[in-house]
């Protein structure tokens, strides 16, 4: 059994290596289109399902910090055909708080509908309350954070109009703008692409002034099942001067989620089996 385990490991490693060296072969003939897509499938979409524990600190302008503890897991929904959603379809993801006693028991669920708006619900344990949040709401603090709602559940590439404004030896570099400008604080937002891994290493906000006022960065990534795997960001707001870490651990990609889970009613009654 145990060698079994190890044989599938390695040709996993292996499908990864070769996918990255044709990747990095071809990457100068991709397209803006293929660029964002291949890079918001691995930001969001690897593996058919995951789970990882997280630490976030929340610094303010003083360098003051509050910390959370929470659990992360997301299942893809399957395409059509039924095999596994790789493309940047739909999704489920819920997040459950552990610590601070306060946010004990807080839950968060998102359902991901790249044609329409997502749906998210949040539960305030305090209230006994399940809260839905608004498409409006998205672009606005998550749990006090310096990430917004959108930031953790990812942005639809259908709602921007992309440009590659510059290519290095080492980054695509890829100017994003609203279609609908009225909707977002932004003017437009610059993501840096890494060339083979096409994980996004960092994304700067800018207003309508030109002034970057937001900074998103990857500190730390590591090859988990196969995956390049973010474990350390960090997003910062040069409005407030703070800034807030999310570190990850115990990530594991492919674990075997069930869909109903990912439902309204687990809200108020954890699935705590799926969040060890």
């Amino acid at each position: 059994m145990r060698e079994q385990g190890f044989l599938r490991a390695t040709i996993r490693i292996l499908i990864v290596l070769c996918v990255v060296i044709s990747a990095s072969a071809s990457a100068k003939d991709l397209t803006v289109e293929q660029i964002i897509e291949r890079t918001n499938q691995v930001a969001y979409y690897q593996g058919s399902d995951g789970r990882a524990r997280v630490k976030m600190t929340i610094s303010d302008e003083r360098e003051r910090t509050r910390t959370r503890a929470f659990v992360i897991i997301r299942k893809d929904d399957e395409s059509e055909d039924g095999s596994a959603n790789r493309s940047g379809g739909k999704q489920k993801m819920y997040i459950l708080f552990k610590r601070p006693a306060d946010v004990n028991k807080m839950a968060f669920l998102v359902w991901k509908q790249p044609a329409e708006d997502d749906a998210r619900w949040l539960y305030l344990p305090a209230l006994d309350l399940v809260k839905r949040i608004a498409a409006s709401d998205k672009r606005t603090s998550f749990v006090g954070s310096h990430f917004f709602y959108e930031d953790v559940s990812g942005r639809s590439l259908a709602e921007d109009e992309h440009e590659l404004v510059k290519t290095t030896d080492t980054y695509f570099v890829v100017r994003n703008r609203s279609k609908k400008p009225a909707d977002v604080e932004f003017d437009h937002f610059d993501m840096w692409i890494h060339r083979t891994t096409f994980l996004p290493i960092r994304t700067e906000y800018f207003d309508a002034r030109g002034e970057r006022y937001r900074l998103y960065e990857a500190l730390e990534v590591k090859t988990v099942d196969g995956y390049a795997t973010v474990v350390r960001s960090r997003m910062s707001d040069f409005r407030t001067g703070g800034n807030t870490l999310l570190e990850y651990d115990s990530v594991a990609y492919d674990v075997g989620l069930p869909e109903e889970v990912f439902t309204e009613r687990y809200l108020r009654s954890p699935p705590n089996q799926h969040l060890r």
